[in-house]
């Protein structure tokens, strides 16, 4: 079969397809033939590593969390049943050498999670980190809820930083679906259309517009929650809109830029600051996070493509160091491996 592997960290130049013998099944897990592979910020800079030149967990590492595919065979302790299922996968790379860049992946069961019907492989390759991660944020307020779904963020208002983004745009999705007021902040034009296709109520210019004034007009009580990919950036204008035990939840960092948080005015608010990581939030959150999203598939909630938001940007198996050089680039939308989309 055909696989991307690399032995060492570095640019996109180390990644190099090669043909390797296909997986077996062994107990709890299962074979996906992919169909598609999903490329987040972390493949690329799992990939690179601190420093060029150093030795990965496996000589042959394959990249990528995040895929789609068939399931072609069960090992001891899977039903056979399972055997021609669609399904999403997700942390396929997580501690491990075998992500979804390869014609066939063996992984845990539960991590190669059903998709539903009429929801395309494109969908499923696109959930995995962006969604888990914008289901954390959206419930780790002190009041919850714990699990999204119908109604579940009634009555809140919801501030998403950089709607245009995969994790972002599942957000916003996500909230909508929940019930909550939705705001977003984008930095262009494009990127606004992009943000009201996927659900957005309000659309927040802050190159053009006061941010902070724009987001008291149409939360005059304040946010409950921020979903925040650039914290430091945008820390005063979380301070100016965050409500009273209101939560900003973080999930991307800009290096090690110190966070500057009025201490007293967030203590008199009561304000929670959560920093999230996907990787290592709790096992009992990320099953949530994962039944939660499958429900949105099947209520149509999570689509992809520019209609829906969020544009796809497709690479062959063969040019993903590509795909990896165009997320490190900041494509906006989500960059798609077709592995075999047959």
């Amino acid at each position: 079969m055909r696989a991307i592997i690399h032995g060492e960290t570095g640019g996109p130049e180390v990644l190099r397809l090669v043909d390797r013998p296909a997986p077996a099944a062994g107990p709890g897990e299962v074979v996906v033939r992919v169909a598609v592979s999903g490329v987040n910020p972390t493949d690329w800079k799992v990939r690179q590593g601190a420093r060029p030149g150093e030795p990965t967990r496996s000589p042959e590492t394959v990249p990528n969390q995040d895929g789609s595919g068939t399931i072609v065979a069960v090992g001891p302790g899977v039903e056979a049943a399972r055997v021609g299922e669609r399904v999403w996968l997700w942390e396929a790379a997580w501690r491990r050498s075998e992500g979804t860049a390869q014609e066939l992946v063996a992984i845990a069961s539960d991590h190669a999670v059903t998709l539903p019907p009429g929801a395309s492989f494109d969908v499923g390759a696109s959930l995995g980190i962006p969604a888990i991660t914008a289901h954390r944020a959206l419930t780790v307020a002190e009041e919850g809820p714990s699990r999204l779904g119908p109604d579940g963020l009634a009555g809140r208002t919801v501030l998403v930083a950089g709607g245009a983004g995969a994790v972002g745009h599942a957000a916003i999705q996500l909230a909508r679906w929940a019930g909550a007021n939705v705001v977003t902040t984008v930095s262009s034009p494009e990127k606004a259309a992009l943000a009201t296709a996927a659900g957005a109520h309000h659309v927040v210019n802050y190159r053009t517009d006061d941010a902070a004034a724009a987001v008291r007009a149409v939360a005059p009580d304040g946010i409950d929650v921020v979903v925040e990919v650039a914290p430091v950036a945008n820390a005063a204008l979380d301070a100016a809109v965050v409500a009273r035990n209101g939560t900003v939840a973080m999930y991307a960092s800009e290096g090690d830029a110190p966070l500057p948080i009025p201490v007293r005015q967030s203590m008199t608010g009561n304000v929670r600051y959560q920093f999230i990581l996907v990787y290592t939030m709790p096992d009992s959150a990320k099953r949530r996070a994962v039944a939660d999203v499958s429900a949105a598939v099947s209520a149509g909630v999570l689509d992809v493509g520019e209609e829906a938001g969020l544009p796809l940007h497709r690479f062959p198996l063969e040019r993903t160091g590509d795909a990896h050089a165009a997320v490190e680039a900041g494509a906006v939308g989500k960059v798609l491996i077709d592995v075999d989309p047959a």
